[in-house]
């Protein structure tokens, strides 16, 4: 989002397999111990602001922009439908699907079960809506920011989109995208392999997340 608006940035890793997230000047910043989280020091009114939650910083940067979110009604609420959509079903349940199947020490058939067949049934839904649109909401916008990269690990950890024809050409024209080339290509450079240690399990998921939220 931040190289399809053109808007400087400077990029603070946290390192979320080392605990740097409960560090309390990141937990004044994202409350929820979560990345990502922004810090506009020209926020409103000239005055600093920081945003937790990628759905928030989306809107906040589209309209700092004023690019990426329509101004008309409808078609400003068909955005923001599928930006809760991904808020609220894909990024959740994708999220339990990466941790049943690849996270977890104990392997849980239904839970495996359930959360594969729930994404993929996300992605059919995806699908349909790119049936007579070349993008989520018509136009190219913060929409199809949220779900690319949800919709990209999918199909890069395994799952099946053969039959999704428009879901593959739209992951192939959205990734085709200089500004998300390179942020992809930042992604690759600032992040590391993940670990799936019983330490790295008790940090992200364990008694050390839960006692560390505030």
């Amino acid at each position: 989002m931040l190289e399809e608006t053109g808007v400087p940035y400077e990029i603070h890793p946290v390192n979320i397999m080392r605990g740097e997230q409960f560090d309390p000047k990141f937990l004044a910043i994202s409350p929820n111990n979560k990345i990502p989280a922004i810090v506009d020091t020209e926020g409103p009114d000239g005055q600093p602001i920081a945003l937790f939650e990628s759905g928030a910083i989306l809107v906040y940067l589209a309209e700092k922009a004023g690019m990426l979110l329509p101004q008309d009604t409808r078609m400003r609420m068909r955005t923001l439908q599928w930006l809760f959509f991904q808020v609220g079903g894909v990024g959740p349940m994708f999220g339990q699907r990466n941790h049943f199947s690849f996270a977890a020490a104990d392997k849980i058939s239904y839970a495996i079960d359930r959360y594969e067949n729930e994404s993929h049934r996300l992605c059919k839904v995806v699908n349909g809506a790119l049936a007579d649109s070349d993008y989520i909401a018509g136009e190219y916008s913060i929409a199809d920011i949220a779900l690319f990269t949800w919709m990209k690990s999918y199909v890069d950890s395994g799952g099946n989109i053969d039959e999704l024809q428009d879901l593959r050409r739209w992951l192939d024209a959205v990734g085709e995208r200089p500004a998300v080339q390179h942020g992809l290509d930042i992604l690759a450079e600032k992040s590391g392999n993940l670990d799936h240690s019983d330490e790295v399990r008790d940090i992200l998921f364990g008694k050390s997340q839960i006692s560390q939220s505030l």
